[in-house]
């Protein structure tokens, strides 16, 4: 896991990192895509409804435009946006979250499993904080809510040089975690084998 040095970070860090949950996600399309398969890029993650309010539309917003200031690294940054509802998305909004050139995603979970691993700041909502996940899959840092948007391109410049010698774009380079083996049974206990009868004295074989 890519740690920033604590006196400079922005975000809170959180420790130990939280793995991505092994639930399925759905896309706008109706198909659907296990939520570790996002593996392998760094991750702004925003929560909302599919209602999207004004704070829901801002965070889209700065978590695009933090991408773009960095620069030639922005291919190693992707945008999710965890649709933590059922109502429909508004078109203009579904477009902002996938862009043509694949950045972004806006997925479908159910917020009972999200509250599993993902959590706000005391007295926040979920829906409050920008989240970053680092390449492994760990949720490692949350931004404050009422985002510095120059504090919080500083955190994702430092993470971005940090992992620079072993991260690559796209989904290259990093092994991803396997999907949890199946919990074997314990099998029945073999039954023990009857005891030969005892011969009676003087009885013939």
């Amino acid at each position: 896991m890519v740690r920033p040095e604590a006196r400079k970070n922005y975000g809170e860090l959180i420790e130990p990192g939280r793995p991505l949950p092994y639930i399925t996600a759905q896309r706008l399309n109706g198909s659907t895509v296990p939520l570790p398969s996002l593996q392998g890029q760094w991750l702004i993650v925003s929560v909302a409804g599919g209602a999207c309010d004004q704070a829901c539309e801002q965070h889209i917003y700065l978590s695009r435009q933090l991408r773009e200031i960095t620069g030639r690294e922005k291919e190693r940054v992707e945008r999710v946006w965890l649709v933590a509802d059922d109502a429909p998305v508004k078109p203009e909004l579904a477009a902002q979250a996938h862009a043509p050139q694949v950045d972004a995603q806006a997925l479908r979970v159910s917020r009972a499993e999200l509250e599993k691993w993902l959590a706000p700041a005391a007295g926040h909502k979920l829906e409050d904080h920008l989240y970053i996940v680092d390449p492994y899959g760990n949720w490692m840092m949350r931004w404050p809510a009422q985002l510095d948007a120059n504090k919080a391109k500083r955190d994702l410049l430092q993470l971005l040089r940090a992992s620079n010698s072993w991260d690559q774009p796209g989904r290259v380079g990093v092994m991803l975690m396997p999907a949890p083996a199946p919990v074997a049974q314990p099998e029945a206990p073999a039954s023990a084998p009857s005891a030969a009868p005892v011969a009676a004295p003087g009885a013939k074989p």
